[in-house]
């Protein structure tokens, strides 16, 4: 049995009902909804001004959402936990759920990521989409994925969570395969689908096994009744809801789809990445910390999980040459970190969800920074075919570069304040375990400055690798002529707001500890523990990885020339390149079996219940043929037969008697 609730419970349990402008916080969900509504249902008729009422409904909800701040920021910071009651939804047997808003200090900066880099994605996507027919539909399903993901995290229960990550899940699957008319991207859409789908499973067991326990869903009685379960049910519930998150975060071991995700249009990505759908499964398991506190076992597999996923994106972003599988790769391995920090429990709820807002600004930033370069270089990827972009894309670079710099952890950019306090939480403990995950967030570190790196230089430094119709590389004549220009201001000033939280956000949340303090009414307050090293050791050598993985990335694609053609590699570079071959294993340890088990199934359906059927209607049909012959049609057979009968039936009679 579990013995003890943990620090943010007693706060979790006591949830104040809405007043005042709290109580409109249902528009936050309503508007984008209505907006997706609108723009599905008007049709062609929506076309001239669709795009617009598309980016009104995030910026609306974003206004709404600042409403909420002030009003929690009035309120004293034991009464910042606010339950807002809709309406009941579900009543069977003992099941017994109401739809209704948790609005605190998690959810709300939940809300206010989602909407204002949602907002400026949208503002972004108005000139990155102006040629494309579909552009209403495209807005419309940005609509419904802003407005799934805030009811996934505004919901005040695990049922009405489940209904919006499905609907992200949902909007994604739209979003990703939004241009359905290439095999690709269908097929990246449906690959997206199927293993959000394996982890959808995952919470639904841990949605069962919690009303098995608890009788009930809602967060209120679940965290309140943690001390009412054993340990096996706790664990199951720990595991089963980091399958979930493995799946909608990508972390491994269903982190395949997410590179191939990329297929999508470039503000798709950034949506995803950034702000919104991957960033659910670190949502789902710091909201869920009083069952992974209560369950340990759960919570060391959460850290491994994250420990492993940092290392393998780090690894595949070193190989990869197109720049948005790149930046995914680098967001796979970024989520570990925040996945990782959410394991450690207390310590690290706050530093995983501070490091998850400060990413969403710079990832958003170099996300839209690469739909920018392939918007000034005919939709080409391959940053071999980069190369001195930062002369014709200039706010482009400068942009791009803050976010680079910020994903580094260079101080004073806004990565420094919450990945370097992560890896310093992360040194934090007893035995083995600090120096095992201490030692892997460090490499980490060091291998995300050498692939981020790599990607700065091989982009915007060193020699043009494209044909710029001149004659000056006589090697790529037979290229397209590339005429590389920069965007336009719908597309360039939010870059710019973009990096501008890339470079400061991170020290203005930080001060006092400003950031930490507004998320204790959810996380608790939590004396940290001493890291096995000194800070200022971790901090340099945290700093001293990245100068060398700069310098490294610097001396092969900065200084040195890069060849324009792929060339051969390590064996670790050709398996990073085919992302480590989790395809292959996925294949052979799940879509291979799959299938056999599949065509067992139909051969025992049509050899066995088929065939019993079959022989059944053939016997039949034999003793028919059999009985037929005994209709002759003769009426001196019939007497003759009859006669016979008789015979036998007086001998059977004479036989008893005697």
């Amino acid at each position: 049995m579990a013995t003890h609730l943990p620090a943010a419970v007693a706060s979790l349990t006591a949830a104040a009902p809405a007043e005042g402008f709290l109580s409109l916080g249902w528009l936050l969900i309503a508007i984008p909804l209505l907006s997706a509504a609108i723009l599905l249902l008007a049709g062609r008729r929506a076309d001239p001004w669709g795009h617009w009422l598309g980016v009104l409904a995030p910026t609306a909800s974003f206004a709404v959402g600042l409403g909420l701040l002030v009003a929690l920021l009035g309120r004293d910071p034991h009464d910042r936990v606010i339950d807002l009651h809709l309406f009941s939804w579900l009543t069977a047997g003992a099941l017994d759920v109401d739809a209704g808003l948790r609005i605190d200090p998690l959810s709300l900066t939940f809300v206010l990521l989602v909407t204002f880099v949602g907002a400026l994605i949208h503002v972004y996507s108005v000139a990155y989409m102006e040629h494309d027919p579909a552009r209403r539909r495209f807005f419309a399903y940005l609509n419904l994925f802003i407005a799934a993901m805030l009811v996934l995290v505004l919901g005040d229960s695990y049922l009405l969570l489940f209904f919006g990550w499905e609907g992200v899940g949902l909007a994604s699957y739209l979003l990703i395969g939004f241009w359905n008319h290439k095999t690709a991207n269908a097929v990246a859409a449906k690959k997206a689908f199927l293993a959000n789908r394996v982890g959808d499973l995952g919470l639904l067991i841990a949605m069962m096994v919690m009303f098995a326990n608890f009788g009930a869903l809602d967060f209120t009685t679940v965290f309140a009744s943690v001390d009412t379960a054993g340990q096996g049910a706790l664990t199951t519930i720990g595991l089963m809801l980091l399958l979930a998150a493995c799946g909608k975060s990508a972390q491994f071991p269903l982190q395949s789809w997410l590179g191939d995700a990329m297929a999508g249009p470039t503000p798709v990505s950034a949506l995803i990445h950034a702000a919104t759908m991957v960033t659910a499964g670190v949502y789902l398991i710091v909201r869920s910390g009083a069952l992974f506190e209560a369950a340990p076992t759960a919570q060391l597999v959460v850290v491994i999980v994250g420990a492993i996923t940092l290392l393998v994106g780090a690894i595949i972003g070193c190989a990869k040459d197109d720049i948005k599988k790149t930046l995914a790769a680098s967001t796979m391995s970024q989520i570990g970190y925040m996945i990782l920090a959410a394991g450690l429990g207390p310590i690290g709820y706050a530093f995983a969800i501070f490091h998850l807002v400060l990413h969403g600004f710079f990832k958003a930033g170099m996300f839209l920074g690469a739909g920018s370069v392939m918007h000034g270089m005919g939709d080409q990827v391959d940053m071999r075919r980069f190369g001195g972009l930062r002369s014709s894309m200039l706010v482009t670079y400068l942009t791009f570069g803050a976010g680079w710099l910020a994903i580094l952890g260079v101080p004073p950019f806004s990565g420094f304040w919450s990945k370097d306090k992560i890896i310093e939480v992360a040194f934090v403990g007893e035995g083995w375990r600090p120096w095992v995950f201490g030692t892997v967030v460090l490499v980490g570190a060091g291998i995300t400055a050498f692939y981020m790196s790599r990607l700065f230089f091989m982009t915007f430094f060193g020699a043009k690798r494209w044909n710029d119709g001149a004659g000056t590389n006589p090697d790529l004549a037979d290229a397209p002529v590339q005429h590389p220009h920069e965007s336009p201001r719908l597309m360039t000033v939010p870059m710019i707001v973009l990096a501008v939280g890339s470079v400061a956000l991170g020290a203005l949340l930080s001060i006092g500890g400003a950031f930490t303090s507004w998320l204790e009414p959810v996380t608790g307050h939590v004396e940290h523990g001493e890291p096995v090293l000194p800070v200022w050791l971790i901090m340099a050598l945290t700093l001293a990885l990245v100068a060398a993985g700069t310098v490294l990335a610097w001396r092969q694609y900065g200084a040195a020339t890069v060849p324009v053609e792929v060339p051969a590699g390590s064996v670790l570079t050709r398996a990073a390149r085919k992302d480590l071959y989790q395809d292959e294993v996925n294949d052979g340890l799940l879509v291979q079996p799959g299938q056999y088990l599949t065509r067992s199934l139909v051969f025992g359906d049509r050899q066995v219940i088929d065939g019993a059927v079959g022989g059944i209607g053939l016997v039949m049909v034999r003793l028919g043929d059999a009985t037929r012959r005994l209709q002759t049609g003769y009426v001196r057979s019939y007497a003759a037969t009859m006669m016979i009968g008789v015979v036998i039936l007086v001998g059977v009679v004479l036989a008893t008697r005697i």
